[in-house]
Parts: C-alpha cells; structure tokens; sequence
C-alpha cells in the first residue's frame, strides 16, 4: 500500500536549539552547564518530530542557510525527518533554553533569523507550492518570522494552501496572525497572552470568538494550567488535564499542534480533538526536549482530560 500523503509543517525561522541544564542557575554570576543538547528547532520541526511519533507521515520544508543551516538538515538526517528544506544566503538562527531543574524554570534566549530577500522570498513560495502540488493531506504553519519578510508573509502561504483545497493550521503570533486571518486558516492556535494581544480582550471566549469573526475557521487558545479552549463554528469546548506536571514547558504548544493537526486530517470531533492536544502538550512537559514527549504519561492523562462544552 503506497504511503499517504504527508503532513507538511512549515518553519520559516528554523533554528539550532540548544539546551543547557544548569542546576541552580544564579545570575550574574559564572553558571557551569551539566549538559548540553543540541537539535533542529523552530516551532514546524518541534510539530513534526511529535507528528512522526505518533506515526503520521510528514515532511519539514522552511528556509535555512550558512553553517547552522547545515547542522539542522543533518541533524533532521539522525534518524531521518523527511526534509525539503529551502537554502537561503543568510545564517540560520541558534535559540538557548536554560533549564534550572532546581528551581524547576526554563530560560529563552532567541536569535532573530536571518534577513530574508525579497527574491529569496519568491523563490520560496514557489518551492512551497511545488511541494502542495505534490499532494499534502495538511499544512502546519509555525512559528516567527525572519527579518525581511512582508507581515503578510503566512497569509500568502495560507492563501496557496486553501486554493488547492488544503487544509491549514496556523500557530503564530505578532504582527503575523492578523494579516494572516483574511486568507482563511481552518485553524489558528494562539496561547492566552497572544490571543489578548491581537484582540485586546481579556476574556478568552470573547477573543477567540473575534478572531473568527476576522477569518479562522476554528480558534484554539492554550490557557496554561486550565488547559486549552476551542471555539468552532460548530461549538465552543474547554479541556482541562487532570493535574499539573512539573518540569520543562519548551515545545509543549507544538506536541497540542500536532495532535490537533492529526485530529484535522482523521476528521475527530472537537472534544476528542482537544483531550488529544491537551493530554499531548502536558506529556511534553515531563521530556527534557522539544519535539518530545513522555508515551506513558500521555497514555495515561489522555482518558482522564476534562472536556466541557460552553
């Protein structure tokens, strides 16, 4: 049986992630690192590492560049995320998680990216389009922007999706979710703190609920320890996990990506959609790395998630 066709995510602004475990950080002062972890990065590779592990078939495609570049495509080489990367002149990005487990926080020291050309940007898109014309059965959209890109930048990527019929999730945040709702994203996933900031409402329902009104065909917001909500045209659900976990939260918004983007391409109902995402985010809390997360915790937070409708 031929293998279906992949998921395809999306990160503009890979990265080279490094983690630094530091027992009892002190600042301002000389820190010795206990250990060090290296590995592909960007909100799209962290989604498909999460996509691979629970067996879909997918393919990472986003803009890299210089000698950084090259230890992110090898790194995706060991063992093998299937890549169509696309090479730019300028240096991919490194990001720095320094993780205290004493005080049980997390520290993030993020790089901008490179400068982005506008002739590269063309290339670009119509290297994304050849891979859509390929056949993909959804698209993953995650993550910042690189300098040089226009704001509208995920709206033109969201737009060559839906004219090919492809269904599109769009996790991001900044001056690039609002441009991008016009283009019609089937799903946008901001955390409390960035669904506040493109809406100016404090309220979550109220907020998601104007970014459906502005273009998403379905919004879910993280909420932190109470959990995650959902608004659809269909309904409007809250999923709280049945207890919290302590440890490293780096990459835990994109494992709630990858389960939503599965429940996108089976076709689940949105309250088991949600019990997914939330079961999968808390799991990534318990695995020292992004694009990780603990099996046995998911197994056994999965049934015990709360899932209410509003």
């Amino acid at each position: 049986m031929p293998a279906p066709d992949p998921i395809l995510t999306v990160t503009l602004n890979t990265a080279l992630d490094l983690t630094y475990h530091v027992p009892g950080v002190r600042l301002h002062h000389s820190n010795r690192v206990a250990q060090v972890a290296a590995r592909a990065g960007g909100k799209g590779i962290n989604v498909a590492r999460v996509l691979d592990r629970l067996g879909q078939h997918t393919l990472v495609t986003g803009l890299v560049g210089g000698p950084t570049g090259s230890a992110v495509r090898a790194d995706l080489a060991r063992p093998p995320l299937a890549e169509a990367l696309f090479t730019v002149r300028g240096e991919t990005r490194r990001t720095v998680a320094v993780v205290d487990p004493i005080a049980a926080d997390v520290t993030l020291f993020n790089e901008p990216g490179p400068r982005i050309t506008a002739t590269e940007w063309a290339a670009f898109t119509a290297h994304y389009a050849r891979l859509l014309d390929a056949g993909c059965r959804a698209v993953v959209l995650a993550g910042s922007v690189p300098p040089g890109l226009p704001s509208d930048a995920y709206g033109t990527l969201v737009a060559l999706a839906r004219q090919r019929g492809i269904p599109v999730l769009l996790d991001t945040a900044g001056p690039w979710l609002l441009p991008a709702l016009a283009a019609g994203p089937d799903l946008v996933k901001p955390n409390a703190d960035e669904l506040h900031e493109a809406t100016g409402l404090a309220d979550p329902l109220a907020a998601a609920q104007a970014l459906l009104a502005r273009g998403a065909g379905a919004v879910v917001a993280s909420l932190g320890a109470e959990g995650m909500l959902a608004v659809t045209p269909q309904g409007a659900w809250q999923a709280v996990p049945p207890e919290r976990l302590a440890g490293n939260p780096t990459g835990a918004g994109d494992s709630a990506v990858a389960a939503l983007s599965v429940g996108q391409v089976d076709f689940l109902p949105w309250p088991q959609r949600l019990a997914e995402a939330v079961a999968l985010s808390a799991a990534t809390v318990l695995s020292p790395l992004a694009g990780s997360y603990d099996e046995a915790a998911y197994r056994s937070l999965l049934p015990r998630v709360r899932v209410t409708a509003l």
